[in-house]
């Protein structure tokens, strides 16, 4: 079975915790292998040696909605500071780390740009460089895999999803990232990253033989990140991406959409590895809330030849295509985010692909995406952990 960054600190080297005041950026919902909650073992371990906790977005408790701003505050259960990196501030300031020897971070990533906890990770790696603390990453897996997909951000468009120039499916864990980082931007930096055992790139999580938790409240499963590189993209429309409902991310749909309508002229495309089926739903929250939508809901048939973020983009481009009157690009509505630049092209990293959405060629977009992700991969091969999946 894998181990995870979190297994290997405790069992093999708590010397690099014992004797220094830690903070620790974490969440609830972040476990060892036995699913112990993280904090609850690196207190009962080291004890008065973790003296503050930082939370991403979520909160500490991963309970609050996504966008939404998190304060700080006392933790309940283990009575340390929960310092909020997921409200006024979104990297720890001097003041929260004036107390700190060292910072550990365990946050598991899903593979995806968009997702926040790398703009986090980065966040952390920066206030760290600058205040002179040194950082420890204990990875963990990235569920979906090491393929690659979509451009890179351009200067202009990031964001805090998207606030480095990576492809939206990344294909690295959070401890290669930060390592990259190191050596790209923060080259005094002091890091150290627990890299895991017995994982190899290529994997997914149900290959690791690891217990899933999600790590956020609409991160449901394999299927969902698998489908995220792509169905993320509604997010910056006026379309359902099933938010209140069982199936976020696998649910695609509005009031104004025929289901059955979509479901057949989607299939007719015939992408590999996926199918659409008819559905109607109801929201319980988010967009379209209580209100009776139709749309699709996507199943992976083949995640070997699977391609998401194409997929999401002809999705995109066919619902633009078949309900013009309707389907329309929105403004940011998470707050933080630039008011200036619409929500899609921060997730798209560039207006690019809005443009060639609204011209009837979407996929055009994708015209430099062979040599940006060639470059990307010879940019990063140094910074790798872990060998391809056999």
């Amino acid at each position: 079975m894998v181990r995870l960054g979190i297994d290997r600190l405790i069992n093999e080297y708590p010397s690099w915790v014992k004797g220094n005041r830690t903070g620790v950026v974490t969440n609830y919902a972040m476990t060892d292998s036995h699913l112990h909650p993280v904090i609850d073992r690196l207190i009962q371990v080291f004890g008065s040696n973790i003296v503050k906790l930082f939370g991403p977005e979520h909160g500490i408790r991963t309970a609050s909605p996504e966008g939404e701003h998190i304060s700080s505050e006392q933790d309940a259960r283990s009575g340390l500071p929960a310092l909020s990196l997921y409200g006024t501030d979104r990297k720890p300031t001097a003041e929260m780390l004036e107390d700190v020897d060292l910072l550990i971070v365990d946050l598991q990533d899903i593979g995806t740009r968009y997702f926040t906890h790398v703009s986090t990770l980065k966040g952390v790696l920066e206030a760290c460089d600058e205040n002179h603390i040194r950082c420890l990453v204990l990875d963990r897996p990235n569920p979906i895999g090491s393929s690659m997909e979509g451009p890179l951000t351009e200067p202009g468009y990031t964001s805090f999803v998207g606030s480095l120039p990576i492809p939206v499916r990344h294909g690295l864990t959070l401890g290669e990232i930060a390592r990259w980082l190191k050596r790209t931007r923060y080259p005094h930096l002091d890091l150290d990253v627990m890299a895991l055992e017995h994982w190899q790139r290529g994997q997914y999580w149900d290959d690791t033989a690891l217990p899933f938790v999600p790590p956020s409240p609409n991160t449901t499963g394999i299927d969902m990140m698998i489908l995220y590189p792509g169905t993320c993209l509604f997010e910056g429309t006026n379309v359902s991406v099933g938010r209140g409902t069982t199936k976020p991310f696998e649910i695609i749909g509005a009031p104004y959409i025929d289901g059955f309508e979509l479901a057949e002229r989607f299939n007719q495309q015939q992408w590999p590895g996926i199918r659409a089926r008819p559905l109607y739903f109801s929201p319980w929250r988010s967009i379209y809330a209580k209100t009776l939508c139709q749309g699709i809901q996507l199943h992976v048939i083949d995640r070997k030849v699977l391609t998401p973020f194409r997929v999401g983009i002809a999705l995109v481009q066919l619902i633009h295509d078949t309900y013009p009157e309707h389907f329309a690009f929105l403004r940011p509505s998470h707050n933080g985010h630039d008011a200036d630049r619409l929500f899609f092209d921060l997730l798209a990293g560039s207006d690019g692909l809005r443009k060639a959405i609204e011209s009837g060629h979407g996929l055009d977009f994708l015209q430099d995406e062979a040599r940006q992700l060639e470059q990307f991969r010879d940019e990063v091969a140094q910074d790798l952990l872990y060998p391809e999946k056999s």
